[in-house]
């Protein structure tokens, strides 16, 4: 069965655009012009990935992500941004919403279609790891298995994308990990992407974990790296 690819777009032409290359890739598509029915519509047929403008009539793109990361069914969903403001504090916006990727218009289809495979596959990939099924240090615990996350015994909720970059730099901890490797293997894109989407993401999952963020080392010019020593 196809997987299903909403597409919250206000411009006809971008709609219809996006909803055919989907469709000749082998995607069944949902198109909705409007935020607050887009929305409605989301939460009703549960797809598979988003494809969100930004400026919409109705409610606009940084609230209908707002409000698929508070609702637990959707709190995964891949959505990728699509929007005409190319602006760095925009995209920084949209990432902190919990946007997984963002392209800016004018925009190649094919590249817009590779994205969406690409988050689709990681999304589909979020599977108990087969190495370490649980990391415990002085304040954070991570049980892989459960995806569950506790620091100093209260419970934190990550992102599907904020869990796979925690998960990964604990699987590689006291290693720098670059920039590029973590795009790799933590988005899985093959297209050129800017790394400064890592730094957001790192950011965000820092402030998460409270007294347990410091253990997420900044390596001034080669990457990260989650260190067990950070903790003493």
């Amino acid at each position: 069965m196809p997987d299903l690819v909403m597409v919250i777009e206000d411009e006809k032409e971008i709609r219809d655009l996006v909803k055919y290359n989907l469709e000749r890739a082998g995607f069944k598509v949902s198109a909705v012009a409007d935020g607050d029915q887009g929305l409605e519509r989301l939460f009703a047929s549960r797809p598979d990935a988003l494809v969100l403008d930004l400026m919409l009539p109705g409610k606009n793109g940084l609230e209908i992500l707002r409000e698929v990361r508070n609702e637990p069914a959707t709190r995964d969903l891949p959505v990728i941004v699509l929007t005409a403001r190319a602006a760095e504090m925009d995209k920084l916006l949209g990432f902190e919403h919990g946007a997984d990727d963002y392209l800016t218009k004018p925009f190649s289809p094919r590249e817009l279609v590779a994205r969406a495979k690409s988050a689709l596959r990681r999304a589909k990939g979020q599977a108990p790891p087969t190495g370490t099924p649980a990391y415990k240090g002085k304040h954070l615990f991570v049980d892989f298995d459960a995806i569950s996350i506790r620091v100093d015994h209260a419970s934190v909720t990550l992102t599907r994308r904020e869990f796979e970059l925690l998960k990964f730099l604990i699987e590689n901890r006291n290693r720098v990990i670059s920039r590029d490797r973590l795009l790799e293997r933590v988005w899985g894109f093959d297209l050129e992407i800017e790394t400064r989407s890592v730094d957001v993401h790192v950011s965000r999952l820092r402030a998460k974990l409270g007294t347990a963020g410091k253990q997420i080392e900044t390596v001034i010019g080669m990457g990260y790296r989650f260190s067990d020593l950070a903790e003493a």
